[in-house]
Order: structure tokens, then sequence, then C-alpha cells
């Protein structure tokens, strides 16, 4: 569904990200991890296209390069990690947001854009937040009207960049499976970035590891966070073993006192 060749971003004088290649399939979860500096954002932000890069993506077999903005968002939806939440706006208008590429310039939403909405905010346990004020909202609802504005544009790849930042653990949870769960349920391709590798490596089918912006692997979560990789990349002592399924834990070591 996504497909990224020998991609690279300069930003001002550094070149932020060098040669990246990833594949994504249809209905499949890409988690993107590294440290601080990465590149992590700055990929994602590449592959929806708000960022000029070298190299070439593609979308559903079409290169990103030949679409126009609202095709792109009809087959792209992105959540940033610190996105403006107009405070005054009410859940269901700022969630109606994501039907823009649906409707034509200079007029008005349909019934149908009201519809799909209203739909979405049912599936997020938003129904009820319809008409409160955005800046009403605890971290973890902001988290769903955020995701509920991105499942509005009813596109097939949905992009979020740290969907979990700030949130505490239980929301964490909530809403990374609220996220398979829909993946499962509609197709959707995901790609996140995650700070936290156990996390990554819980939900994700594959993870990229970038580290000085370039692709240093990518695989199988159990094949990428390894102790070597993690200690190396990441400059930390861990201990790494099976968790549920035979899925990675990633625990911090502390150093002798």
């Amino acid at each position: 569904m996504i497909g990224v060749r020998d991609l690279s971003v300069r930003l001002g004088e550094r070149e932020v990200l060098t040669g990246v290649d990833a594949t994504v399939r249809r209905g499949e979860w890409l988690a993107i991890i590294g440290p601080n500096g990465a590149g992590k954002s700055t990929l994602l932000k590449a592959v929806m296209g708000a960022l000029a890069h070298r190299g070439e993506v593609d979308v559903g077999g079409r290169s990103a390069a030949t679409l126009k903005p609202r095709e792109r968002a009809r087959l792209i939806a992105y959540a940033p990690q610190t996105p403006a939440l107009p405070p005054d706006m009410t859940v269901f208008d700022y969630a109606l947001l994501g039907r823009t590429p649906y409707i034509p310039y200079l007029g008005r939403e349909s019934r149908h854009d009201r519809d799909v909405t209203a739909s979405v905010l049912d599936r997020l346990d938003l129904a009820e937040f319809a008409v409160r004020r955005v800046g009403e909202l605890s971290g973890g609802e902001r988290q769903r009207v955020v995701l509920a504005r991105a499942l509005a544009q009813q596109a097939p790849v949905l992009l979020l960049d740290e969907p979990t930042t700030a949130l505490d653990l239980g929301h964490q949870q909530q809403v990374l499976e609220l996220v398979d769960r829909l993946r499962r349920a509609d197709g959707l391709t995901v790609i996140t970035t995650l700070h936290d590798l156990t996390l990554a490596g819980q939900y994700a089918d594959t993870l990229l590891l970038l580290a000085r912006g370039r692709a240093v692997a990518c695989g199988e979560p159990g094949k990428v966070l390894t102790e070597p990789l993690v200690g190396e990349h990441f400059d930390a002592r861990v201990m790494i073993e099976p968790g549920p399924g035979g899925r990675p834990v990633v625990h911090l070591v502390r150093g002798e006192p």
C-alpha cells in the first residue's frame, strides 16, 4: 500500500533523512522507532507530502508526486503529534473537518458527510461528546477526537505521529487497542511513530528502526528489538524477553549504584 524508495529530506543545512526504503502492505501496521532526532516524524510528514523530499513515495501503486492534494487526502489521513485543537469548537465540528477532501470548494458539507462523521464518533464512543467543546475534554478524549477527524477522511492509510504522547498507561492502551480494532475491521494500513519500544513491539506487525536519519533495521519486532540493536542505537542498557504471544518486552537495566 505504501512504498518508500531512497527517500531523503534536507531541512536547512541538515540532512535529516538519507536513503530510507520501506514497504508497508495493505492492512499492515508499521511502527517507526528510533532515538530522538532520528527523523521519525520527518519520515511521516514526507510520506504524507508535507515536506519536500528526494526519492519516491508510492501510495496504492500510484506515485504520490502525481497526486493532487485532495486526491492524496482521500488516500492518506494524518494525525500530528501536537494538533491544533480549537478549544471552542465542538467535537462534532472538529471531526467533520476530516470530510474536507470531499466537500466542493465554496460548498458545504452534505448529509452524507455528517452521517459519516456521526458514525465515526459512535464507533469511537464519542457520540455523547458531540456537542461538547474540545477544550473541555481530557487528554484521552482529545486523542480519540483527533483520531475521529482522521478516520472521517475514510482514507485507506492512517499515519499517526506519537498517538500516545502525554497519555497515562490506561489511555495509551485504549488508543492503541482502538487503532488495532479499526485496522482489522476496516483493513486500514497504519504507520505510527512510537517512543515506547515495548508498545511498538506489542502492536505493530513490522518495526523500522531509524538512527541518525538512516534505516538501520526493519522486520518483525523480535528481529528488530534485540539487546545489541537497542543498546547501540539508544545508548541504553536493556534486557529484552518474550512477552504475550512471544512479542518482545524491553526492560531498562539499572546501572551499578
